[in-house]
């Protein structure tokens, strides 16, 4: 969808929220996108948004926006939010089809992509997240590729997410540009690292950025292909040099 689309369809779903006094939301988001909205969505100051696709920490996540009572997030999910998400285990025999597997089956069968969520694999099972309504057609799928499998709806609280492993770290660096903190999350040389990034392989909160001038800021997302992905931190002081302390959270 593109910027402009999604910006309008979610400042719609925002006023018919401030309008009726009943929640609504949009499909399923990338990151990039829920990014989009957080930084630039103009909502109305009666009606809170709130991100949620099944479990803490997703990929792709549904935007909610509920009546000022709503619940913001870090606070406990709303019933109402955890109803509007399903989630579906599929369980395969005599084969281990993998997340492109599933998507492209799924994907194959005529469902929209934003209307599924994560897909989560682990051995002969994975679980899908999506909304309601392609709950009964996600029910009745038995083939992924050439691999039979059983689906049955789960119970949000009765999925097992794989844990991701995270690591701080503390880096130092003369500015905060973007090849600058890059070399340092992921080891290498500036200069390594600016030809990495004029080659189009570094994601800047999750879009492509060609530009190794790009000022970073707390709380921006690097990934860099190869090499993993890291959120910027908090900025701590400075060297007797000059250099900049920034803590950096990443991911395995």
């Amino acid at each position: 969808m593109e910027d402009t689309e999604l910006l309008k369809r979610a400042e719609d779903l925002c006023r018919r929220c401030a309008k009726t006094w009943d929640m609504t939301n949009t499909a399923f988001l990338t990151p990039a996108e829920r990014l989009l909205l957080r930084k630039q969505l103009r909502r109305d100051d009666r009606v809170r948004m709130l991100f949620y696709g099944g479990y803490d920490d997703c990929e792709r996540s549904v935007a909610f926006f509920l009546p000022e009572e709503g619940t913001e997030e870090g606070e406990e999910v709303p019933d109402s939010v955890r109803h509007a998400i399903r989630a579906v285990c599929f369980k395969a025999y005599f084969g281990e089809p993998g997340h492109r597997d599933y998507l492209g089956a799924l994907l194959a069968s005529g469902i929209a992509r934003d209307r599924l969520g994560d897909i989560l694999i682990s051995g002969t099972e994975a679980t899908v997240f999506c909304l309601p309504g392609i709950l009964q057609h996600l029910l009745t799928v038995d083939r992924i590729g050439r691999v039979s499998v059983k689906a049955e709806e789960l119970p949000l609280d009765a999925v097992t997410v794989p844990k991701r492993e995270r690591k701080e770290k503390s880096i130092s660096v003369m500015s905060m540009r973007l090849d600058a903190v890059a070399a340092g999350i992921f080891n290498l040389s500036r200069t390594s690292c600016a030809k990495l990034i004029a080659e189009g392989n570094l994601s800047f909160n999750y879009s492509v950025c060609m530009k190794a001038d790009t000022p970073v800021h707390e709380g921006d997302v690097i990934s860099l292909r190869g090499h993993g992905k890291a959120v910027v931190g908090g900025l701590g002081g400075s060297s007797r040099k000059g250099r900049q302390f920034v803590t950096v959270e990443i991911y395995a």
